[in-house]
């Protein structure tokens, strides 16, 4: 067999079977889901073999299987591998990109919430061209009774947190706060009909937030995205456009998070 490392091919002669191999794997893209072991002999330019031990132990390892037409294909390791990978990957490093986008076409500060127990916790925080004070700052925790991004995670919530957190007393944060739990049990039914949510003077005096349920693979509600704006910013007849924005943002991030549930 010809020595291919002397040759500058680009394998490292330190560990050249470890390279092929990774090169093997590399082959595979959207064109190529099949290998055979004439293109494997080509590419290394080794005898054909040769190319197949590489393939046989390839497949003895799990990260390729033989295809019932002929050939290789990809096997179970390498799709154990990316399901790994992908639980590495965090819902805020998701996020921050869907959130920069929609700061920048909206022009506020979006936050990313997700429900803990019978509270809320503020996840990621995107600022926009205007300063605004708010209850959601990053890695703070608050109760589920006010405010649109809580609303919209309590409204999805198992029936059972949805009971703690109305036998409970309600937090009373502005003049607006719903703190009567039959008429909060209402409010969420309707939440739980519309695409997106919003809250004027809720939870913050004089700002309006406006809220999109992320959802995971089976549809389950993980999270949620919210603009936050000075009540007078937004006027009700401009409030839809807005709100098609934020749902838009939340759509684009759930099927994210599906991709990455994908076992």
């Amino acid at each position: 067999m010809p020595d291919v490392s002397s040759q500058g091919s680009g394998y490292r002669s330190r560990n050249s079977t470890a390279d092929r191999a990774l090169d093997i794997l590399l082959l595979f893209d959207d064109d190529t889901l099949v290998l055979s072991g004439a293109r494997v002999a080509d590419h290394l330019q080794v005898a054909r073999s040769t190319a197949y031990r590489y393939l046989q132990s390839l497949t003895s390892m799990g990260f390729l299987e033989e295809n019932d037409g002929g050939g290789f294909r990809l096997g179970p390791r390498v799709l154990d591998l990316a399901r790994l990978a992908r639980k590495g990957v965090g819902l805020s490093d998701l996020a921050q990109p869907v959130m920069r986008e929609l700061a920048r076409t909206t022009g506020f500060p979006v936050l990313l919430t997700r429900r803990t127990g019978s509270a809320v916790v503020c996840l990621e925080r995107e600022d926009a061209n205007q300063a605004l004070r708010l209850s959601y700052e990053r890695g703070e925790i608050l109760p589920l009774n006010a405010g649109a991004a809580a609303l919209v995670l309590l409204a999805w919530a198992p029936d059972q947190v949805i009971d703690e957190v109305l036998d409970a007393p309600l937090p009373r944060f502005t003049e607006a706060t719903i703190t009567d739990p039959k008429q909060l049990r209402s409010r969420l039914a309707e939440i739980r009909d519309h695409e997106y949510v919003s809250s004027r003077a809720e939870l913050d005096r004089d700002v309006l937030g406006i809220a999109a349920p992320v959802r995971g693979l089976g549809g389950e509600v993980v999270a949620a995205i919210s603009v936050a704006a000075l009540s007078h910013r937004i006027s009700d007849e401009e409030l839809p456009a807005v709100g098609q924005l934020v749902t838009k943002a939340a759509e684009q991030l759930s099927v994210q998070v599906g991709r990455m549930e994908i076992a």
